[in-house]
């Protein structure tokens, strides 16, 4: 099932002429979070009317919601290859990430085992949940290795062996990136944590809906995912939690979710969940090849756009991404004037939207050691069920025009990072 897009809106359009017919600008900004699809809106539709009981009630209505619920865990538990007994539904990915580092270190803490401070293992682009979430841990005692990449963002599976002590407790690597797309080699690095007896937890919150996903074959333990990012609802996640891992819960309460997560479940929202997963693996192979081909066809229509006018260079692993995801650096031009310029066409990003507003550059692509400019001029096209070709077109030759015009106003761009994006 694809989304329509309304038709496209005129230049100078404001806000409100703009909504009075019916028109918006090109979404291509599918990484921050994806439109609801109509069948999963269909889907929870009931959950808002006529199944409104409590899932953890023993009446007939409560034993309703609880089945609803249920038949969720198994399609998210089907789109990742486990069990839906190891599946905990969440607010997010936040909590669910959240629920994974401090779940492992609290019970680490109370096992009574001698030894050093509990040990945490991340890389330098995790999504801020994950980086946030270690630096308290750190704070409140824990010691935190956070791995370099190299310069497409790839994490070395050496360097997790050696960084593992026997105080390891547990490595947080995401599958991709949610700003450069890049995909890491989680499987080789779950191999590893398996032979050492470390948790592996990984935030798939990318991935799931693009890439397929088997859990046994990563090597996983723990996996975050969220509703939002593959066409369902927001406000509503899951954690898989392997069978025999254990895990201190961060919320008290009634004891819902085996435990792990009390507060009464979000019908409406696992409901959705459940049914933009079923969409996701039903279509995952057909649309991943869809969105590569337009991902291809838009790099390839902007680097023969911006030809002698600005150089510009992919950000991120140029095989090893996401099937949607294109992060572009455009040589001296600030990523947030382009998008401004744009803003009439197209609905773009520089980055996660957890960092939108801020006047630094991407901290990921700072990482990946490629300079403050390039950080601050680099933009990401996060493609989906929504966008064609012809959006495409459309896309590149107004980006090529609006860079055009900006470049005009910096002629004295710096050599060294020209020299660095020409040759990338």
């Amino acid at each position: 099932m694809t989304i329509q897009n309304r038709e496209p809106i005129q230049e100078g359009e404001t806000f409100e002429e703009r909504a009075s017919r019916g028109s918006e600008p090109i979404y291509m900004d599918h990484n921050a979070t994806t439109p609801v699809l109509p069948e999963v809106a269909a889907a929870m539709w009931p959950c808002l009317t006529d199944l409104f009981g409590n899932p953890s009630s023993g009446h007939f209505h409560g034993r309703a919601a609880a089945a609803a619920v249920e038949k969720a865990r198994h399609q998210i538990a089907r789109l990742i290859g486990c069990s839906p007994e190891e599946v905990v539904f969440t607010a997010g990915a936040t909590e669910s990430d959240n629920l994974a580092l401090r779940g492992a270190v609290r019970v680490r803490q109370g096992s009574g085992r001698r030894g050093g401070r509990p040990h945490l293992i991340t890389c330098a682009i995790e999504h801020e949940a994950v980086l946030e979430t270690c630096r308290e841990l750190s704070e409140e005692g824990c010691a935190v290795t956070v791995l370099p990449v190299d310069r497409h963002g790839m994490v070395d599976p050496g360097a997790v062996e050696q960084a593992i002590t026997p105080d390891t407790i547990l490595v947080s690597l995401m599958m991709a990136n949610n700003e450069i797309g890049t995909v890491q080699p989680l499987a080789e690095v779950g191999s590893l944590c398996r032979e050492r007896g470390v948790l592996l937890h990984s935030d798939a919150v990318q991935a799931a809906g693009r890439l397929p996903i088997d859990v046994n074959a990563l090597g996983v333990d723990l996996m975050s995912l969220t509703a939002h990012k593959m066409y369902g609802p927001k406000g509503t996640g899951a954690l898989f939690v392997r069978a025999g891992v254990d895990l201190r819960p961060q919320l008290r309460g009634g004891g819902q979710e085996r435990g792990l997560r009390s507060g009464t479940l979000n019908v409406a929202g696992i409901v959705g969940f459940g049914a933009a997963a079923e969409a996701a693996l039903r279509d995952l192979e057909a649309q991943s090849r869809l969105e590569a081909g337009l991902r291809d066809a838009l790099w390839q229509e902007i680097r023969t756009g911006c030809e002698g006018i600005v150089p510009v260079a992919m950000n991120g692993h140029p095989v090893h991404r996401l099937p949607n995801n294109l992060n572009v650096a455009f040589d001296g031009i600030e990523s947030e004037a382009l998008i401004t310029a744009l803003r009439h066409v197209a609905a773009l990003s520089a980055g996660s939207a957890c960092a939108s507003g801020t006047s630094k550059g991407s901290y990921v692509i700072r990482a990946l050691g490629l300079g403050e400019a390039r950080a601050r001029s680099s933009i990401r096209f996060g493609l989906g069920r929504s966008n064609t070709r012809s959006q495409v077109d459309l896309v590149a030759r107004r980006l090529a025009e609006s860079a055009a015009r900006l470049a005009s106003l910096a002629p004295d761009r710096a050599a060294t990072l020209h020299n660095d994006l020409i040759t990338t």
